[in-house]
């Protein structure tokens, strides 16, 4: 029977902790994660028009995710915290089904990844822009958010399945 992985966040007694990356090498890593925000094909008329009266949806949520990645350590137990050196927030319109794609591109030179700072961008650009139309569209929908790769580090590249 195959042994489950060690989890590295938890010492050999059970207990939580922050992972000791001092040992690891500086590299180049890269994570890029998507999610989806469902909603009425009349929500995504007033989003795309400009027309939400709380302001520019769009560059609100592409704001919000930035900043989310930069503060993923204070949101996340034990993230470390790390120069991120770019963070990319692309969100772009779907009609069939109704839905905003929302995808998120975080590098950093360091010893750990940037996966959870991917995520978290994508997380809190969907919330924003449910924030920011729910008048609209209390059925909304944030779906489907997921790491779709990452590069760099001990564990190489990993591609998600379509």
């Amino acid at each position: 029977m195959a042994r489950a992985p060690k989890l590295t966040h938890l010492n050999r007694g059970g207990d939580a902790r922050m992972v000791d990356v001092s040992t690891k090498a500086a590299t180049e890593r890269e994570a890029i994660a998507e999610g989806h925000v469902a909603m009425a094909a009349k929500t995504l008329d007033v989003v795309l028009a400009g027309n939400a009266k709380k302001g520019d949806v769009l560059g609100t949520a592409r704001i919000a995710g930035i900043m989310a990645a930069k503060r993923t350590p204070e949101l996340i137990p034990l993230c470390h915290p790390l120069p991120i050196s770019n963070v990319a927030l692309d969100i772009e319109p779907e009609r069939n089904p109704s839905s905003l794609r929302v995808r998120a591109r975080v590098k950093v030179t360091g010893r750990t990844g940037v996966e959870m700072e991917a995520l978290t961008a994508v997380a809190v650009a969907c919330l924003t822009i449910y924030d920011m139309v729910k008048a609209l569209d209390r059925g909304m929908r944030i779906e489907g958010v997921r790491l779709l790769e990452k590069r760099g580090g001990k564990s190489g590249h990993y591609r998600a399945e379509e």
